[in-house]
């Protein structure tokens, strides 16, 4: 009986008369040449989503990871429950800061193409996600970034010419060279080392953030990521150690639409936003709009309070556009319509944050261009600081003995007989 059962159902499966089986190759909307149309963008009014208590439990609050919260409208207005109403020289702290971070970002990049170091990667277009976050924040509380967070050392009033150093991997370089530029390292600042392995930091945050909790301190950890690595398994165990233990971590995922060629969809952003995934970890997720640095800022604080008061971890989706290339290895026009840059519905950070202390009364287009200059003979005079300890192309800036430094608190013998046989070796050669 088994036999004509088995038989008879797979005959009966067999004679159907059943189409052909088809995967769905995920293709972005626009492409090179194409003309770009957003209109299918459902962007809320600025004041639509309201503000729940920090306690709340996450099932209470799904519909957040799916809307986005705003706190500019469109006239520069700061409304709705979410506006932090900060005063004013916050407000001109963060015009400055994400003035300075382009700056220094267009001026490394024409260092890179004019040869001086080997890479570089811009921020531009995303500068509220790291300043609005970082001032949100408290100043200990540790960062775990990935490689387009450099705002965050510049909110923290760390010295860009020690950043420019490390780009350079010169003399004044504290990491000595051993990182790829741009993946700084700031302990003083909070800021964890940068690796170029993809979420790898949404793991050390979450255990960060543990250990934090284990020991009774009161400092929470922050983490971010690109979209395309919420497909990396760091990812999902990160969310899965935080929801379990209750981590009082912040996990940032900056959906800039694009990954290094490859548009958002194959990670997933055609099913759903990218907070919603937080809904099935039981996190509370919000979706925010990251042009806009006062979302950001309330977002971050909201879910930081959230952190503090032992009521779980949060995941921010930060909608947002890469403006630029990935890196300076990468040619967007290759991939992408050019026109989606400037028609980009959610506008620039720097320039709505702008109109919004313009209409406040405490800023106007003046004191900006001003401050505009300012910040880039700044940049100007501490990357020819930089400059002096060396760049791209100069040589060795670091003893050869070096690479077997900083590993261990005391080097073992074996080390250091195989560190003077290499010493030996470069001597006998002549180099």
């Amino acid at each position: 009986m088994s036999d004509r059962t088995e038989s008879g159902a797979s005959e009966g499966v067999a004679g159907r008369n059943l189409p052909t089986l088809e995967l769905h190759v995920p293709e972005p909307k626009f492409r090179p040449g194409d003309s770009v149309d957003f209109s299918h963008f459902d962007i809320p009014a600025a004041d639509a989503t309201a503000r729940p208590d920090e306690a709340v439990q996450p099932a209470q609050i799904r519909d957040l990871a799916y809307g986005l919260i705003r706190v500019l409208d469109e006239d520069g207005g700061a409304v709705g429950q979410w506006n932090p109403n900060l005063p004013p020289e916050t407000l001109l702290r963060m015009l400055r800061a994400m003035a300075l971070t382009r700056a220094f970002d267009a001026r490394m990049f024409r260092a890179q193409r004019q040869g001086k170091t080997s890479f570089y990667m811009k921020s531009t277009g995303e500068e509220a996600v790291s300043i609005g976050a970082a001032l949100a924040l408290a100043r200990d509380d540790m960062c775990f970034p990935s490689y387009r967070q450099q705002g965050i050392l510049i909110a923290r009033d760390w010295p860009i010419i020690d950043m420019m150093n490390q780009i350079y991997s010169n003399t004044g370089d504290r990491l000595k060279g051993r990182q790829l530029p741009i993946m700084y390292s700031a302990r003083e600042a909070g800021f964890f080392s940068i690796s170029g392995n993809l979420t790898t930091q949404y793991p050390q945050a979450v255990g960060w953030a543990m250990a934090s909790a284990a020991k009774g301190d009161t400092r929470i950890a922050a983490t971010w990521c690109g979209e395309g690595s919420t497909a990396e398994g760091d990812f999902h165990s990160a969310c899965t150690f935080a929801s379990v233990y209750r981590a009082p971590v912040i996990m940032n995922i900056v959906n800039n639409q694009w990954a290094i060629s490859s548009f958002s969809g194959f990670a997933g952003a055609e099913a759903t936003t990218f907070a919603a995934r937080a809904v099935g970890y039981g996190i509370a997720g919000l979706r925010v709009d990251g042009n806009d640095v006062l979302a950001v800022y309330a977002a971050t604080r909201w879910a930081a309070d959230r952190a503090r008061s032992n009521a779980g971890p949060t995941l921010i989706e930060h909608f947002t556009y890469r403006v630029e290339g990935h890196s300076t290895s990468d040619d967007p026009s290759a991939y992408r319509s050019a026109e989606e840059s400037s028609l980009w519905p959610l506008g620039d950070p720097i320039a709505r944050l702008k109109q919004h202390c313009i209409r406040l009364g405490i800023w106007d287009e003046e004191r900006h261009a001003a401050m505009d200059k300012e910040l880039a003979e700044m940049v100007r005079d501490a990357a020819r600081e930089a400059e002096k300890n060396g760049i791209l192309g100069h040589g060795l800036h670091h003893p050869m003995e070096s690479l077997f430094e900083d590993v261990f608190e005391e080097m073992p013998w074996h080390l250091k007989e195989q560190q003077q046989q290499m010493l030996d070796e470069w001597k006998a050669a002549g180099l």
